[in-house]
């Protein structure tokens, strides 16, 4: 099976390896720069949501793949305050996409606010760190966690859950 991912991302990437190696399921992994068509910090569960269903759509149209998966990080905000949100598809031609969403963390106000004012995520958590890459590594879940879970963790989560949903599909009698 051909994977398409859509992203150059190397905390997807590893996410969506370990994913199908944990479950014993041949795929070859493919990565495609695809555009999510929403803001670069998107700012809500369904902004996020979009992101993740477009670089997966757009992985099916632009690929040779069998099955095309979208991950999407982002904030939402509630009123007990602003919390990371992160978001997965899987598309296959002539299929509605598959969606998952994953763990969710409530962001320090000294980060939330910086969100607000309109920066991204990625650049103010190296700021904050004093370090760069963090969002291609740990993450801010593997910073706000300290280590307990990392950013590959957490969207591997997301694809087993997608898959399992997909494989539950295929086995549902008609």
């Amino acid at each position: 099976m051909i994977v398409a991912v859509g992203s150059q991302n190397k905390a997807k990437l590893k996410a969506v390896q370990r994913a199908f190696q944990e479950l014993e399921i041949e795929a070859e992994i493919v990565p495609v720069d695809a555009p999510s068509h929403v803001s670069a910090m998107p700012f809500s569960d369904e902004e996020t949501i979009h992101g993740a269903i477009h670089r997966a759509e757009f992985c099916l149209e632009n690929s040779r793949a069998d099955v095309a998966i979208g991950l999407e990080g982002g904030v939402t905000e509630t009123t007990f305050g602003l919390f990371l949100c992160n978001w997965g598809s899987l598309a296959e031609k002539g299929k509605k996409p598959l969606l998952a969403g994953g763990a969710r963390i409530l962001l320090p106000e000294e980060i939330a606010g910086r969100l607000r004012m309109g920066e991204e995520l990625g650049p103010v958590m190296d700021d904050y760190s004093k370090r760069s890459g963090i969002s291609s590594n740990e993450g801010a879940i593997g910073i706000f966690t300290n280590g307990r879970i990392e950013r590959a963790e957490m969207f591997k989560h997301i694809i087993k859950l997608l898959i399992g949903q997909r494989e539950k599909k295929h086995y549902v009698k008609k």
